[in-house]
């Protein structure tokens, strides 16, 4: 293992940056490239027979071309529907990112709870297999929305997102029978966080919101315990499946978030 063998970071878009974030908290002076299927973007929309195809065949190309320790899939449609044909047809490490509702059980007061994620997210067997396991004391409230995703990528455009918009998005989650006694919501697409701020004002009522990037880096950090690593801190490559006007409006983002290079694959 080289020392600067770099940690990749897959997602449909931006949503990923949310894992980012907590990972380089904890490895500052690791290296990443950070990779948006941005010709394939949005995921929540799309088929399973879809994306069960079209990310482990993009992974395999991105794992050739940088040659990285270990790959983060750090998108929740993607974990749920294609996880096991990644790490299947990969030979090096891969997390996944798994909905936090074992968080959210646990933190619950009045055992309801939401799970806030994108359309093909919220009805895989998956998520019936964690509340079965880690909420079965819990009512489990879901909803799915493609519009959130849409305006996680605006946001990061430097775009303005109002909080109308949010609210509307999220309404569903709230407006059905146990709506009311939601008391924690699990961000189960890693686009959410980074609407942190417009999600709070947009809830009827005061909620908790839990995401998996920390539990994700945790994870990240011991699979890499005990390897080497670069003295300093370097910049990572963003990388891209097109890159057209709207995805070079996302590189300040990027840039931001320790990404200033921005490629097409």
């Amino acid at each position: 293992m080289e020392t600067a063998s770099p940690i990749l970071f897959f997602d449909s878009g931006v949503g990923g940056l949310s894992v980012v974030a907590p990972t380089r908290a904890l490895l500052p002076t690791a290296q990443f490239v950070y990779a948006a299927d941005t010709a394939g973007f949005p995921y929540g929309t799309k088929s399973e027979a879809e994306i069960a195809a079209r990310v482990p065949a993009l992974l395999g190309r991105l794992v050739e071309r940088y040659r990285p320790r270990l790959v983060v899939v750090a998108c929740n449609t993607a974990s749920t529907i294609a996880l096991s044909a990644v790490r299947g047809a990969l030979d090096v490490p891969v997390v996944g990112t798994v909905p936090a509702i074992k968080s959210a059980a646990e933190a619950s007061t009045t055992r309801v709870i939401g799970v806030l994620g994108t359309d093909a997210t919220v009805r895989q067997p998956y998520v019936d297999r964690l509340s079965a396991e880690f909420a079965s004391d819990c009512t489990v409230v879901r909803h799915g929305s493609a519009a959130l995703v849409v305006l996680a990528e605006a946001k990061l455009r430097g775009e303005p997102v109002a909080v109308a918009e949010v609210r509307a998005a999220i309404a569903g989650l709230f407006d059905g029978p146990h709506g009311g006694s939601i008391d924690t919501v699990v961000l189960a697409c890693t686009h959410f966080p980074l609407l942190a701020e417009e999600l709070a004002a947009a809830v009827p009522h005061p909620v908790r919101f839990v995401d998996g990037g920390p539990g994700i880096a945790r994870r990240i950090a011991h699979l890499t315990a005990g390897q080497d690593w670069p003295d300093t801190a370097r910049p990572g490559v963003a990388v891209v499946t097109r890159l057209d006007d709207a995805a070079r409006t996302l590189a300040p983002a990027f840039a931001a978030r320790g990404f200033p290079e921005l490629v097409q694959l």
